[in-house]
């Protein structure tokens, strides 16, 4: 189903650079993102680009992003995430244990749950309802999905609605009850740096994406690059901050590829399952709000911090919204990683489950 290079360096990549498909997507997302940025939307360079390139792709324009770009993007992204990594990070990290074990069953609860409503009401197939109901990790259950041969349609319609009424939503939230500064304007006040630093920090980073993708760690592309800016920076070897300017610009690629992903779907289609992905998206939410308030009898963290941890939307989404808002984005990241693993262990073992005694 689909390429396994998480870089894809190659001929056909590059040639997609130059496409109509991608020129559409920048044609629809700059203006997409000055008019929300002109308006003072929060994220408004993430989601300017999203709902326009969204509503593009519904209305039938051929809109794709090559994927060396958003590699490449992708990336910088987690350079920039990994700018909060610091030596602190390992004196806090073992209180992460229980807040983790929360997690677990925040997963555990919210599959059986959003499943037996979506078997209930939706008439989806068991194994159906158990992918769509998993908070997250689309990609990587697509596959899984394809291999149990179920409704692939289904799936990738009920995370897309989810991943877009979160993300448009949740910044709205917080810019209306967490009176903070948003931190992309506060963060970005770079002095000299040395250039050298950005290339080794790129260098390592591919080295363990690399590396990450061989072993089938979740989340290669992120993984890799925290883990890389985060030791380099620890170690005092390197330190680089990217500037507001390309932050902006990797946040509508990120965002206009969120849009694109609608890119074979249907408003027919859309609408069919709209209702009951709406529903279930409300059942995550709330039993991610019940999860971060347990999370806050256990740990001393901002309650903003926690609901995001605790929010069934992209790891790189909600890594973004962390950092524009300041809500620990290496805590928010650290669990949204973690939610993968956990994922990714938790929905094959539910399936061996149901083949094997037929039951859930």
């Amino acid at each position: 189903m689909q390429n396994n290079q998480v870089i894809p360096f190659n001929k056909e990549n590059f040639k997609q650079i130059f496409s109509i498909k991608f020129l559409l997507v920048l044609v629809v997302s700059f203006p997409s993102a000055l008019i929300a940025d002109f308006f003072n939307l929060p994220l408004a360079w993430f989601l300017g680009p999203m709902l326009a390139t969204s509503l593009a792709a519904l209305l039938g324009l051929k809109v794709k992003i090559p994927r060396l770009v958003l590699s490449l993007i992708l990336i910088l992204l987690g350079l920039y995430i990994g700018n909060y990594i610091d030596a602190n990070l390992f004196s806090q990290i073992h209180e992460w244990a229980l807040t983790s074990t929360i997690m677990l069953f925040y997963i555990l609860i919210s599959i059986f749950i959003v499943s037996k409503y979506l078997q209930k009401y939706s008439n989806y197939e068991k194994k159906t309802s158990i992918f769509s109901a998993a908070p997250g990790a689309l990609g990587p259950l697509m596959i899984l999905a394809e291999d149990q041969k179920t409704d692939l349609s289904h799936v990738a319609t009920s995370h897309l609605i989810r991943l877009i009424v979160i993300v448009t939503l949740f910044p709205f939230f917080v810019d209306s009850y967490y009176n903070l500064e948003p931190a992309d304007k506060i963060i970005h006040q770079v002095s000299e740096q040395n250039e050298f630093d950005l290339v080794l920090m790129i260098i390592l980073s591919v080295i363990l994406i690399l590396v990450f993708n061989k072993i089938k760690f979740p989340a290669a592309l992120l993984s890799g690059t925290l883990v890389a800016s985060g030791f380099l920076q620890i170690m005092d070897i390197a330190s680089y901050k990217i500037s507001a300017d390309v932050v902006d610009y990797c946040l509508l690629i990120l965002g206009a590829s969120v849009g694109c992903r609608f890119a074979d779907k249907t408003f027919e289609e859309i609408g069919k399952n709209a209702f009951h992905s709406l529903i279930a998206t409300f059942l995550l939410v709330f039993l991610g709000l019940i999860a971060a308030y347990v999370a806050s009898l256990v740990i001393e963290k901002n309650i903003f911090s926690l609901i995001l941890s605790y929010c069934p939307g992209g790891i790189y989404e909600v890594a973004v919204i962390a950092i524009f808002f300041d809500l620990d984005p290496e805590f928010v990241s650290f669990h949204h990683i973690i939610r993968l693993l956990m994922i990714l262990f938790v929905v094959p073992l539910i399936l061996k489950i149901i083949n094997k005694t037929k039951s859930f």
